[in-house]
């Protein structure tokens, strides 16, 4: 496999262009609230084969990561739906970092989500590998009270996570260039449906990001996805209260 774009100085990959709203009507709106961004190194030799081949690994200094995102999503619609009827429930995503034709996105391994209709329709639409699984948070979110999530899937118990961690001070807004942005600051998100892919786009304000304390973990959803298990302790850990979210796409791209 030939080395990724992220390893070519002669390429500048724009991490601020994403962030731009598209132009148009979006497909849908959601509320993200109470994320937690728990990242783990991987080598790109032990990360490559879990990654569809039409998608570059996006590297940081040479590195690259995995990411378990559990957190509160709250009215959930397209745009034709009338307010009242928005979903509300919990999602974990797993994911990593990669490129498509320069771009930088999100590729995602698997999404646990308690509702059963947003799995059917994520899957429909989006062609995304969620899952139904068996939720649970406790207590609300405060700056000094210890938080407990945790998810099982309901046809793979060995798919779960439970954690618990401890939210800390707001941190200043994550530079373009500093790592924080990199693992964070992501708007596009890649999928295949065959053999094309896929590009969606989120559009939001920038994540008011906190620091965060993980006090206890324990996860199965990476070894769930094929992948070598990481070190018991993320290597990053981020909290953030959530933003507004528009959603639009999934487009079909032209090939690399």
């Amino acid at each position: 496999m030939g080395p990724s774009v992220r390893d070519n100085p002669a390429v500048a990959i724009d991490r601020i262009a994403p962030t731009k709203r598209p132009d148009g009507p979006n497909k849908g709106t959601q509320r993200w609230r109470n994320l937690v961004f728990a990242h783990w190194q991987i080598s790109p030799a032990e990360l490559r084969p879990h990654v569809p081949a039409e998608l570059e690994l996006d590297m940081f200094d040479g590195t690259c990561f995995i990411g378990l995102v559990p957190f509160e999503m709250h009215a959930i619609r397209s745009s034709w739906m009338p307010r009242f009827a928005g979903l509300n429930f919990l999602e974990t995503n797993l994911r990593t970092y990669v490129l498509h034709n320069g771009r930088p996105g999100v590729y995602f391994f698997s999404l646990e989500a308690s509702s059963w209709l947003a799995v059917k329709v994520a899957r429909a639409v989006w062609k995304l590998p969620y899952f139904h699984a068996c939720m649970h948070q406790h207590p609300k979110v405060t700056d000094d009270t210890a938080h407990h999530y945790d998810t099982v899937r309901y046809d793979d118990p060995a798919a779960n996570l439970k954690l618990d961690y401890r939210r800390r001070q707001p941190l200043p807004p994550p530079k373009p260039g500093s790592l924080e942005h990199f693992l964070v600051e992501r708007y596009y998100l890649f999928s295949l449906r065959g053999s094309e892919v896929m590009l969606g786009q989120v559009h939001h304000p920038p994540y008011p990001l906190h620091g965060a304390r993980c006090l206890d973990i324990h996860e199965g959803l990476i070894a769930a996805a094929g992948m070598p298990k990481p070190g018991r302790t993320p290597d990053l850990f981020h909290f953030s209260p959530g933003v507004d979210v528009e959603v639009f796409g999934p487009w079909p791209q032209p090939s690399s």
